[in-house]
């Protein structure tokens, strides 16, 4: 494997690490409520690095920041409802909390800080990967695409970012901007596997060797059936992450309606997007079996891998969501929840790949062993 390949593939899911350690974090400063520890965008409290003591703002900070925010927003509708969108724009304008400044916490600024630190650094992450796609641009230009349009994004994902805390964790902006965070990841990955696809390859073949011939030579190729169902668990999992972000959001204001008291009784008034999230927890579950029943028969090595992971995950995920409707919300639990269904999101679009690699490979040449013990004539 060339230098090129290696560096690209490092740097690649390097990112893709990166970028799940920033769902993370931010799934944390979800759960300590820090979302709005910065209350301006890119600096924090007018500053690059943000202040540890009160006695640091001005008196009359909350007034300053809070006509900081309202006056983005009012622009930001304005302009939404131009291009007509109009009942996004009506959110925005109607969207009470806009107008409450949070109190400041040390503690929180600098949660909320460490997050956009992070989300600076994956910038640079994915910058180096479009670079490193540069050599790919005459052996495989699709990869050079996608890394760009990572980077592209990226950018995006970052404005998205400032939108998220000038309109104080209005709930639109918080599910665009998790779906948003899927997207990249899918780019990344599917650029990083592109330019594996020779070392999958070697790695099938020695897999193959190591099978009985029988296993092998009776080896079905994967169905356009089968691909279908793995596009339908993929969107199944993507709706289940977006319904997450829509309890998360129900518990924000559950909480704030009993004062952050009672915590053992916000579960019972979540409500029917909570009952409906636990619900298709129960078809992910189903699906998902299914599918790494049909997977296994193919006797590949990634193909095994891929379902053992993706079952693995599943079952951490089912037990953190009966941790967290169970005991209470457990602050620590949110976010692991969070980044497990991201991880398997990955997981599944990696299957996808490999399925779809599978349906383009021609069927391995194999010799009956009646053929191979009968003399040649010549």
């Amino acid at each position: 494997m060339s230098l090129a390949v290696r560096r690209f593939r490092f740097v690649g899911m390097l990112t893709v690490v990166a970028v799940y350690l920033l769902i993370l974090v931010g799934g944390i400063v979800r759960s300590t409520g820090s979302g709005m520890g910065c209350p301006d965008w890119p600096k924090c409290f007018g500053s690059w690095v943000p202040p540890t003591k009160i006695s640091q703002l001005p008196p009359n900070y909350k007034e300053v920041y809070t006509a900081q925010r309202v006056a983005k927003n009012q622009k930001l509708a304005r302009t939404l409802q131009r291009l007509g969108f109009a009942q996004v724009a009506g959110s925005i304008f109607a969207h009470p909390t806009q107008y409450i400044e949070t109190d400041f916490n040390p503690v929180k600024t600098w949660i909320e800080y460490v997050n956009r630190l992070l989300g600076a650094l994956i910038g640079i992450f994915v910058f180096l990967t479009v670079l490193f796609a540069l050599p790919y641009w005459r052996r495989d230009r699709a990869i050079f695409w996608l890394a760009l349009a990572s980077f592209l994004l990226t950018g995006v994902q970052g404005y998205l970012g400032s939108l998220v805390v000038s309109t104080n964790l209005l709930p639109v902006m918080v599910t665009i901007h998790m779906a948003l965070a899927l997207v990249i990841v899918a780019l990344l990955l599917y650029a990083v596997d592109r330019a594996r696809r020779e070392q999958t390859a070697v790695e099938d073949a020695a897999f193959s060797g190591a099978a009985t011939a029988g296993e092998e030579a009776s080896a079905p190729v994967p169905s356009g059936g089968l691909q279908v169902w793995l596009w339908a668990a993929l969107l199944l999992t993507f709706w289940q992450i977006m319904l997450g972000t829509q309890v998360r959001e129900q518990v924000d204001v559950v909480s704030a309606a009993t004062g952050y008291m009672g915590r053992e009784n916000w579960v019972e008034k979540l409500g029917s997007v909570f009952s409906v999230h636990r619900t298709v927890s129960a078809l992910v579950l189903l699906l998902n079996v299914y599918l790494g029943y049909e997977l296994w028969q193919f006797a590949q090595v990634r193909l095994r891998r891929l379902v053992l992971a993706t079952l693995g995950i599943i079952g951490l995920e089912i037990l953190a969501g009966v941790v967290l409707a169970s005991f209470a919300l457990p602050a620590a639990v949110q976010p692991v929840h969070l980044t497990l269904a991201t991880v398997l999101f990955g997981v599944q679009f990696l299957t996808l790949l490999a399925i779809a690699q599978a349906r383009k490979a021609p069927a391995p040449e194999t010799i009956a062993p009646s053929d191979a013990a009968r003399p040649v004539v010549a």
